[in-house]
């Protein structure tokens, strides 16, 4: 079980081996009907953006989030069963620390705080998501939320749990390397990591974005051998309007130096 009763010290950085080639599956055409809105974010909040590129990225966000609300936007579910399913399955603990990038107003941290977690971090680069989660889950809530974009995020302290429902897989090349370069950063050196990501047989476009879709194999490609994988899902997503999305899950916890 991974606790947090102890803070462990972020570990040092360490060389980030090559990616094996993935096999890049072109995106498909733009489906209105199965597309909509896809991912994301409460005040007061820690604001980490930094230059256009990641602000034109946050943008995009909150025009999503000023038009479509939170319960119809494309990715949306009344309960994160496979997310929980699968930390629970790395050893979520009340002790926990635990960091869901791209968290938007999931009601992943409701479910959490349910649980007698005491130490949440909610990531996202639009401010108005994350200002509706904390309204939602009130303001005295142990929960810490943070706009920032995640390849550029620096974190100050190591989390024992990482958790991503659809933000990767919006990200493309280098932008891969910087993600996963920022995990290694934020995850203890005993830690673990759930990452969801559209499946090989999903859509190719979500929130009017191009998306990389992954299989099991090619998520842990991602992570490298610094990872075991612990466990994995493929999940079929039905979106507000009806239409399904196809998910790979993947949770993979730590290799101790």
């Amino acid at each position: 079980m991974i606790s947090g009763a102890g803070r462990t010290p972020i570990p040092p950085i360490r060389p980030i081996p090559p990616i094996r080639p993935i096999r890049p599956i072109p995106p498909a055409p733009v489906d209105p009907s199965v597309g909509g809105p896809c991912g994301a974010p409460s005040a007061p909040y820690t604001d980490h953006m930094g230059d256009d590129a990641h602000s034109d990225r946050a943008g995009h966000w909150t025009r999503v989030y000023a038009t479509t609300s939170a319960t119809e936007v494309s990715w949306y579910q009344s309960e994160p069963t496979v997310s929980l399913e699968l930390l629970d399955a790395v050893g979520l603990a009340p002790g926990s620390r635990v960091v869901d990038v791209g968290g938007g107003t999931s009601v992943l941290v409701d479910r959490l705080l349910e649980r007698g977690v005491t130490d949440c971090t909610v990531l996202d680069l639009a401010p108005s998501a994350l200002a509706a989660g904390r309204a939602r889950v009130g303001a005295d809530a142990p929960v810490t939320w943070e706009v920032a974009d995640v390849l550029t995020w620096v974190p100050v302290r190591a989390y024992d749990l990482w958790h991503d429902r659809a933000v990767l897989h919006f990200l493309s090349g280098d932008e891969v390397d910087a993600y996963r370069a920022t995990l290694e950063r934020a995850v203890a050196p005993d830690g673990a990591v759930v990452l969801a990501t559209f499946a090989p047989d999903g859509p190719g476009y979500c929130s009017g974005l191009p998306v990389t879709r992954y299989g099991d194999e090619e998520l842990a490609a991602v992570l490298g051998d610094g990872f075991e994988v612990a466990a994995r899902r493929r999940e079929v997503h039905a979106t507000p309007s009806g239409a399904v999305q196809p998910f790979t899950w993947l949770a993979a916890r730590r290799i101790p130096i």
